[in-house]
């Protein structure tokens, strides 16, 4: 009898000793349900395209100018549905830098918000390409910055340096230091214009497409 009771002792206590084990494995597998992206939601890192509705001009708007977008395929969710294509998304332009005389025209989009089954869904989105145009170019790692496509610095300021050249070459030949220098600044001026493309004004124009990408999954309700 004794020799029993042992036995069922050891029995209880290695049963009991198991149940904290159970407990923390039925835990971590709600944990882990619980980071599953829920139904009717896009996942972050998304991406999509969109179709400007707003022109957009470095020389003509300011920073806070509201701009409207309609996606161009439809976003899926993790249930399988889909947030319709030509859903209107709603935006402003954040910052914005004309060219002016001595500048390089840039600008910063912000895009707030998107029309959804339940109501206009805060957006959090950045711009990563403005895919098919050439004559820009968005910087994904500068904020999505966008800014007329040039050639490098270092080019840039080859290009002044064989103008300056150039333009010196007159006066050297004929001694004349003030010709020589006069015409080194005018044609390192002009080299520079023409290589960085100094006082171009940027213009996104309207239906100009933009791609996407969620940084943060978007809830977009029963479709």
């Amino acid at each position: 009898m004794k020799r029993f009771g042992v036995l069922f002792a050891v029995a209880a206590f290695f049963v009991l000793a198991g149940l904290p084990t159970l407990a923390q494995s039925a835990d971590a597998g709600t944990g882990a349900q619980s980071q599953d992206v829920p139904p009717n939601t896009a996942a972050r890192g998304t991406r999509f395209l969109v179709s400007l509705q707003t022109r957009i001009s470095t020389k003509e708007d300011k920073a806070g100018k509201p701009l409207i977008a309609r996606t161009l395929e439809p976003i899926p969710t993790a249930d399988g549905s889909m947030l319709p294509r030509g859903t209107e998304v709603r935006g402003h332009i954040d910052k914005i830098q004309s060219a002016g005389k001595a500048g390089r025209a840039r600008m910063w989009l912000t895009f707030d918000d998107i029309h959804t089954a339940g109501g206009w869904t805060p957006l959090v989105a950045d711009l990563i390409d403005a895919p098919g145009v050439h004559s820009i170019r968005v910087l994904f790692d500068h904020e999505g910055e966008i800014e007329a496509a040039t050639g490098k610095r270092q080019d840039e300021m080859i290009a002044a340096a064989e103008a300056a050249l150039v333009g010196a070459e007159p006066g050297i030949a004929s001694k004349d230091k003030k010709d020589a220098a006069e015409g080194a600044a005018m044609g390192a001026a002009t080299g520079f214009m023409a290589s960085s493309g100094l006082g171009q004004e940027l213009v996104l124009e309207q239906n100009m497409k933009l791609e996407l990408v969620l940084q943060r999954p978007l809830y977009i309700g029963k479709t």
